[in-house]
């Protein structure tokens, strides 16, 4: 599916998505990443199932409000103990698949939030 912003402007935006990949500004990716705003990071997680409480240590140096865990194709929630950095940090967390992921990046990042999108491709 392609996304389309209604004004193009500074942040990253996912502009597309499919089995396997997404689009950042329209450059495709196929490995598990990180979106921020300003940033787009490799995420050396090879699977949901190789997640620790350290996957999640970009969020605090990123200075984020909330992270969109995008878990594959389907909606899979990790144990509580592997986030519970995030809640001490004071840092939101929603879990998803990854289309509803990059739905949700676009819509906060137009509002102007401190977003992450975490993505996992299974």
């Amino acid at each position: 599916m392609k996304l389309h912003a209604a004004a193009p402007g500074a942040h990253n935006l996912i502009t597309a998505y499919g089995a396997g990949y997404v689009a950042v500004n329209g450059q495709r990716h196929g490995a598990n990443l990180i979106v921020t705003p300003d940033r787009v990071l490799r995420w050396d997680v090879p699977s949901f199932d190789s997640l620790a409480p350290e996957s999640f240590e970009f969020a605090k140096s990123e200075q984020l409000e909330i992270v969109l865990l995008g878990t594959g194709p389907r909606q899979r929630f990790p144990d509580p103990a592997l986030t519970a950095r995030l809640r001490e940090a004071r840092i939101g967390l929603e879990v998803m698949d990854v289309q509803a992921a990059c739905r949700t990046y676009n819509i906060l990042v137009a509002e102007e939030r401190r977003v992450a999108a975490a993505l996992l491709f299974e």
